[in-house]
């Protein structure tokens, strides 16, 4: 059955704070689809502002392409059109990219995040982009993340992008991320906008050099969401103090190479996926981590034992 096609707003409209969901296996690392529709169901009660999957931390690159159309169809089929979609874009080379660009954009996406190629020049990156940018309808998201692809993508580069590719948003993660940001606004102007993410751990910072969000994996995104409410409405201070009282967990939860087995095993334990798998290649943690971030967890007043949203002070 084909999707509901649904109106998709303008990328460059997009803001807030946009989870990016991981893939949830069954005991036998297999899709577990009825776990993703519980994943969707909890962000948007969150008030979610938009949804991401196949992601670096969605196990993108573990997927077959089967298992990746079932997955963009029954997340897109279960939003029902409430928030907007993105889809994760990663290959070997432009063509390869253009597919699954142009499957996402099928199956009814609202944006594509792309990784960069690896090993490319400047002018290779920016035909790299534009072409995915001509290909389809949908707007292309520069996906910066260069400790994880090995590609640097200059702020000069973004710039370009923004002004003469059509390219009208990056997701920004490489630290320091606020002279970046800095950076890219002075070059770009308003041809490019930006999303934060790296867990959340500079969240505050990239709202206050321009940032208009963040898009990352974090298992409490009640936090962000206050977070970003408070910074919205100018509460500066409040934004702050919210942001240094659950800085603890946003650190622990976005520890390199087991920050994806963190954030399944919180949403498990809340209730929301039914395993905590993650398909091999992937680091798994043992009790006394668990036991850890349970005491992470508690310290902040929350827990890891009720269902449903909690309640961010």
């Amino acid at each position: 059955m084909s999707p509901q096609r649904i109106m998709r707003p303008r990328t460059l409209e997009a803001k807030g704070v946009y989870t990016i969901c991981p893939t949830p296996f069954d005991g036998n690392g297999d899709l577990d689809l009825d776990s993703s529709r519980r994943l969707v169901d909890f962000q948007l009660e969150a008030g979610i502002h938009g949804l991401a999957i196949l992601g670096f931390l969605g196990e993108a690159h573990k997927l077959s392409g089967f298992e990746r159309r079932r997955l963009i169809e029954t997340v897109v089929s279960h939003a029902r059109g409430k928030v907007p979609i993105w889809v994760g874009v990663r290959a070997l080379g432009t063509e390869g990219a253009i597919e699954q660009a142009q499957i996402a954009e099928g199956l009814g996406a609202n944006a594509i995040f792309a990784a960069p190629l690896d090993n490319c020049s400047e002018d290779a990156l920016f035909d790299y982009y534009s072409k995915l940018a001509q290909s389809i309808k949908i707007p292309v998201v520069i996906h910066d993340f260069p400790d994880s692809f090995g590609t640097e993508i200059r702020a000069e580069l973004v710039a370009r992008l923004g002004k003469d590719a059509n390219v009208p948003m990056i997701k920004m993660e490489e630290p320091p991320v606020g002279p970046k940001i800095s950076r890219i606004q002075e070059l770009a102007g308003d041809s490019i906008k930006i999303f934060g993410g790296l867990g959340g751990v500079y969240f505050l910072e990239e709202l206050e050099r321009g940032a208009v969000g963040t898009m990352t994996g974090f298992a409490f995104p009640e936090i962000l969401l206050r977070i970003y409410t408070l910074f919205s409405e100018s509460k500066f201070d409040q934004a702050a103090q919210v942001f240094d009282r659950y800085c603890p967990l946003i650190r622990y939860e976005f520890q390199p190479k087991i920050g994806l087995a963190l954030r399944k095993y919180v949403y498990m334990k809340r209730g929301i996926i039914s395993t905590d798998t993650i398909r091999s290649p992937g680091k798994l943690i043992n009790d006394i981590t668990k036991q850890e971030l349970t005491r992470v967890v508690e310290r902040m007043g929350l827990s890891l034992n009720k269902r449903g949203v909690q309640k961010v002070i």
